[in-house]
């Protein structure tokens, strides 16, 4: 070798490394769509609507807005269940079966995230062992959620739920129409002796005087009861029906007129337990009955309360384990964003 400091140095023949690439933006930074001052969705032009944490239709958190004026919440409860469990995992199967809900609704003609300011406010922490205090828990979540005139979109958890939330719908606007959406009544008086289950929250409801009773309806009841008392009670309650055989008889507009003309133009809150769907359209719930509405039909039934005083509502009893390719989840989700969009046009 050369001690000529002059001399030209051999070849190196390792390859010089690349430039480091420049990170990219995370989804925790993602960009959201924004209309009118309202923070909507994440812009799925930007990010994949697979990546990035899951909240409802990729809206902002609760703490990513001054206000909202509808708030998505869940309540992972299925402690009331008579039969199978699991529904304590729907919010987040619903959640994810969302990612692809978009900022504009074509059969509703509304962008419901630019005419409210629509959030997700994550999930209600319930005793998922003592029935009593998760009861609780829930109304003081609504109570609390609700205090600056947030309507709440509640996805649960089992129907058990809907009691709480009722309490706390009618300390703000006193009793309230319900339009009930199940394959079963939930009137029921007691399972095993225990007052409080996802079968009886409509009794109680009406015996604490939270429903208005000339107002309150079921849609797409159907199957075996214990007994012809049953109907009476129910009516003795305050509710009417409409069977899902009715709705084949009679037809779908029939069966929406008759439900609009029930509750008229007084406050309502809407409970859609994903069992009035067929299972062949939703079989991931607990008590699933043969002979149920589409999700065309219940879609439909739903969007029709445009205009309407609706000031809550819920969705609940997806049990995940028994869904199938998350055809549950993806009719749940639906259900929740036309109810949204229905609320965000809706009086306050």
């Amino acid at each position: 070798m050369s001690s000529d400091p002059s001399a030209t140095p051999a070849h190196d023949p390792t390859p010089a490394p690349d430039p480091a690439p420049t990170p990219g933006p995370t989804t925790a930074g993602a960009a959201r769509v924004e209309t009118g001052g309202r923070l909507g969705p994440v812009d799925s032009s930007l990010t994949p609507r697979y990546a990035g944490a899951a909240t409802f239709a990729l809206l902002p958190r609760i703490d990513e807005v001054e206000r909202a004026d509808i708030l998505v919440v869940g309540a992972p409860f299925d402690a009331g269940v008579s039969y199978r469990p699991g529904a304590r995992f729907g919010p987040a199967h619903v959640r994810e079966a969302s990612r692809l809900l978009r900022p504009y609704n074509p059969a509703q003609d509304a962008e419901p995230f630019a005419l409210a300011q629509v959030a997700d406010a994550g999930d209600i922490a319930i005793n998922p062992f003592d029935l009593g205090e998760a009861v609780a828990q829930v109304e003081a979540a609504a109570r609390a959620l609700g205090a600056g005139g947030s309507r709440l979109m509640t996805i649960g958890g089992d129907h058990t739920i809907a009691l709480p939330l009722l309490r706390a719908v009618a300390a703000q606007h006193g009793p309230v129409a319900v339009v009930h959406f199940d394959a079963h009544l939930d009137t029921w008086d007691t399972y095993f002796g225990a007052p409080i289950t996802h079968g009886t929250p409509f009794r109680r409801a009406s015996e604490e005087g939270l429903l208005d009773l000339g107002a309150c309806v079921h849609v797409g009841t159907r199957g075996p009861l214990y007994g012809r008392v049953d109907l009476d009670d129910d009516t003795r309650l305050g509710f009417q029906r409409i069977t899902s055989d009715q709705i084949e008889q009679n037809g779908l507009a029939a069966g929406i007129r008759r439900m609009l003309d029930r509750v008229g133009d007084r406050p309502v809150y809407i409970s859609v337990d994903i069992d009035v769907l067929d299972p062949a359209h939703a079989p991931g719930t607990g008590t699933p009955e043969a002979g149920g509405l589409t999700s065309r039909e219940l879609l439909a039934m739903l969007r029709s309360f445009a205009g309407r005083h609706v000031v809550g509502a819920d969705v609940v009893e997806v049990s995940p384990a028994y869904d199938h390719a998350q055809l549950t989840g993806i009719a749940a989700s639906h259900v929740a964003y036309e109810l949204v969009t229905v609320m965000a046009g809706a009086r306050s």
